[in-house]
């Protein structure tokens, strides 16, 4: 072994890699040589929310070579700490603290471990674990033709399914967000055996209320289907067809602000209602942040057609979530689960009683968080969150995760890719980690075939990019690199998230063209073939249910690692080299499987260009 002072990943200085649950014993050793003269060893650790300072003695608990073990065990409360290391000694008193990810060293410069402590009684539904969401923008996935009533007037309905979405604000009816194409609820409820056919057992839907733009995140009425997507009943009768295929449905819970242009609200007077903005003696006037701003109240990130919400109000809270709220409302109708928009940006106890609404009725309903950083030490609102210990989300969109994988097909250090896994992995609950939302794009991100066919983004200006488009040397570089990291997202801990398309070759940079329509009938089909591979090799072994994760090996432009159940084993080895590149893999493998991909020549795979394989072994 190396002889480090300490590693947090490696079992032989402590005794359980990851989170830990509330009084749980947790051995922990340093390793320090003999001639350091050491008198005294101390474990030394900071409670996050107290900022108290605790230590605890290591006495003498074993010997190597010339270096002797110092060891401690401990039990915790839920809470998030830190901890590190001190020893007196003949030469004075010295730190052991973390650098190159969970490596100890002596010195006084570096930072402390952290560790995560949960609720002992901290659940998640296992239905999702080894599963596939699917998240689909529901106006672009695919259009019944089913007669809508009561559309607004005020839309500009597109005609032509192939245009591209409008990016222009110099019209105020044929504008940015005011287009629409008629994908609805009918259309996503016909094109489930599709989503069967890709191993999907999930659907994350976009917000389906009532709002006045396409993308549906400014809410007009949570209790009520926007009525170009369908009906209360169009949705009822998704649910019960989607239940028949084995797939849940989980819908888009904005909570933070509504739209100017609501019930609720109601700036423009379209409703027959007295909103906020028209006086203050209406019901809902106390749930906006008025003030003396230019516009005159708080809105979102300050646009103005996104009024903020005071979730600590009493009537607010009690309308998403009391007994008759919205989220019981919905959840009643079938629905499984809710995606919290900017679950940063809410209180924690609005947070805490949206859990207790989701699981009023049952334990098995999904509560996720869009959470871009490390959920389990996010800051915000100078405010450290708890995300993850059990009181509030089951789990939070993968963020570290997606950043990590783009960043390495687009030419990072693939040992970066494996440290910020193992991050993940050493600070999540593992009930978090089995339903982590693993996405490589989104509504709110670049295509991801455009992103890799392009190197990147040349630039954010929206009339620059609805001109560009990839040539065909450009997008078989980006399908191939897709293939790669398709392959990791569908592989690594968690959940992979298709966004609607990308199996299908859909291009396009950031909003708008990141949202435009599903090309039925004139899809990629090999890239579709392979997506249909991969959510096979996914819902047909064990290893990527919780499964254990092993990394084998990691070069700039290589990857190799191993995910490990007690039935079986399955070692995944990409290359996102041009070229090519020759991997070693463990002798056990030589004999193995192929599930996709390269065979192994001995204990060696020779990797294609953007090459990759999947092989498997029985324990």
């Amino acid at each position: 072994m190396n002889y480090y002072p300490f590693d947090s990943r490696n079992p032989i200085y402590k005794n359980k890699f990851g989170a830990l649950a509330e009084g749980e014993n947790l051995r922990l050793k340093v390793l320090l040589h003999k001639c350091a003269q050491v008198q005294s060893v101390f474990l030394t650790y900071k409670n996050d929310q107290t900022g108290e300072w605790t230590d605890i003695a290591m006495p003498v608990s074993e010997y190597l070579d010339d270096y002797r073990f110092y060891e401690c065990e401990i039990a915790l409360n839920e809470g998030l700490y830190w901890y590190h290391f001190k020893y007196q000694s003949n030469f004075g008193e010295f730190c052991i603290k973390k650098f190159d990810h969970s490596l100890g060293a002596i010195s006084s410069d570096g930072d402390s471990w952290q560790l995560t402590v949960y609720s002992k009684d901290y659940t998640t539904p296992d239905w999702l674990d080894g599963g596939i969401i699917y998240q689909i923008f529901p106006d672009r996935f695919f259009a019944s033709g089913k007669r809508k009533l009561g559309v607004p007037k005020d839309r500009y309905i597109i005609k032509d399914w192939e245009k591209q979405p409008e990016h222009r604000m110099d019209d105020p009816f044929y504008c940015l967000g005011n287009d629409y194409y008629g994908g609805d609820l009918k259309g996503i409820e016909e094109k489930l055996p599709y989503l069967k056919s890709l191993g999907v057992n999930c659907i994350y839907l976009n917000p389906i209320f009532e709002a006045h733009s396409n993308h549906r995140y400014n809410t007009a009425d949570y209790m009520k289907i926007d009525s170009s997507l369908g009906t209360e009943k169009d949705l009822e009768s998704l649910v019960k067809s989607a239940k028949k295929q084995g797939i849940h449905i989980i819908l888009d819970g904005v909570f933070s602000h509504t739209g100017d242009d609501s019930i609720y609200f109601n700036r423009y007077n379209r409703y027959d209602v007295i909103g906020a903005y028209n006086s203050k003696k209406s019901p809902y006037y106390e749930w906006y942040k008025f003030d003396n701003s230019k516009i005159g109240y708080s809105a979102w990130w300050g646009v103005p057609s996104l009024p903020e919400v005071d979730e600590t109000n009493k009537s607010f809270s009690k309308f998403i979530t009391g007994e008759n709220g919205v989220i019981r409302y919905w959840l009643k109708k079938g629905i499984k689960g809710f995606r919290l928009d900017v679950a940063d940006e809410l209180p924690d106890q609005f947070l805490d009683n949206i859990r207790k609404a989701i699981k009023a009725d049952s334990e098995d309903n999904f509560l996720l968080g869009e959470v871009w950083e490390d959920a389990t030490n996010k800051v915000s609102y100078d405010v450290r969150r708890r995300f993850l210990r059990g009181k509030q989300l089951d789990s939070v969109m993968n963020y570290p995760f997606s950043n990590a994988v783009i960043e390495y097909l687009l030419g990072g250090n693939s040992r970066n890719l494996i440290d910020t896994v193992l991050e993940i992995l050493e600070n999540y609950p593992p009930q978090a980690v089995k339903l982590l939302m693993n996405h490589i794009g989104t509504h709110d991100t670049p295509r991801i075939l455009t992103l890799l066919g392009k190197g990147g983004i040349a630039s954010s200006d929206r009339e620059w990019q609805s001109k560009q488009s990839l040539s065909e040397e450009e997008y078989q570089k980006g399908a191939a690199l897709l293939k790669v990291g398709a392959l990791i997202q569908y592989t690594l801990p968690g959940i992979p998230s298709l966004y609607y398309g990308d199996e299908a070759g859909i291009q396009g940079y950031g909003d708008p063209f990141c949202r435009a329509t599903y090309p039925w009938d004139k899809q990629d089909n090999a890239l579709l073939d392979y997506y249909k591979k991969l959510g096979e090799i996914r819902r047909n072994n064990k290893a990527f249910c919780s499964g254990e994760f092993i990394p084998v090996y990691a070069n700039f432009g290589e990857i190799v690692y191993i995910r490990k159940s007690s039935d079986e084993q399955i070692l995944i080895a990409v290359t996102r080299w041009h070229e090519g590149s020759e991997v070693t893999i463990p002798d056990e493998f030589m004999n193995a499987e192929c599930l996709i991909g390269e065979k192994p020549n001995g204990n060696k795979i020779k990797l294609s260009p953007y090459g990759y394989s999947v092989l498997k072994i029985k324990n």
